[in-house]
């Protein structure tokens, strides 16, 4: 169940970051009138991933025969709600200290390539009936952004916490961070391309995961 939901969540906006929050609007939401955005992030969080999850489970058969629409909308809805430029810097860690933005944007570039790459199809397979509820939202020290703790819960009742970590990007709410059961996405990345960053630059490490001389590595531990 684990792996299943950081899926659904990495691909939605890390998909639902997936909440991650704020999701431009889908085509059939584009033709209803227009709503004010939500005031915090748990309200985002919320409301976007009952509404991607609902998408996923109506849209299933276009997207099993059509995987390249199921691409097109997971690649849209990652780039407008994912802060992955920031999150890149959080993966790249002390490796980042000085580096050019140009080098932080390519590696964030190919980073998410990979993942929407690893991940994408496999939502196809995802049981998006699920219930969400927001347990908590507090402030990250620093002023870095809030911590929205919530709760999927499946048919059977199984519960599922997962942890959204989102700061606001001029009036927008984007998700840097997920936590599903203790796995961090960051932490989780920040280990794994700790050693190639250590031997190589970051241009480098970059050009080595779009050619696929250097995969991502999802069964990885986020813990230390």
């Amino acid at each position: 169940m684990k792996r299943s939901l950081l899926t659904a969540v990495l691909s939605s906006a890390l998909l639902a970051a997936a909440p991650a929050v704020v999701l431009a609007q889908n085509a059939a939401q584009a033709a209803a009138p227009a709503q004010a955005a939500p005031s915090s992030a748990s309200q985002v969080v919320l409301s976007s991933s009952t509404r991607i999850l609902a998408t996923l489970d109506k849209r299933r058969p276009e997207f099993k025969a059509d995987p390249a629409a199921l691409r097109q909308y997971v690649t849209s809805e990652f780039n407008t709600l994912f802060d992955s430029d920031y999150a890149a810097r959080l993966v790249l860690g002390v490796h980042g200290r000085g580096a050019a933005e140009a080098d932080v944007k390519q590696f964030g570039a190919a980073l998410t390539e990979k993942l929407l790459s690893a991940y994408g199809a496999r939502l196809l397979d995802f049981n998006a009936r699920l219930q969400v509820k927001v347990k908590s939202e507090s402030l990250l020290p620093g002023g870095r952004g809030v911590k929205v703790a919530t709760e999927f819960t499946q048919a059977d009742q199984t519960v599922t916490p997962i942890i959204f970590y989102a700061r606001q990007v001029g009036s927008q709410w984007k998700v840097f961070d997920v936590e599903v059961e203790g796995m961090s996405f960051v932490q989780t990345f920040k280990n794994q391309f700790d050693a190639p960053l250590r031997q190589k630059s970051i241009a480098q490490v970059a050009a080595d995961l779009r050619e696929g001389k250097l995969q991502v590595n999802t069964n990885a531990s986020g813990r230390n």
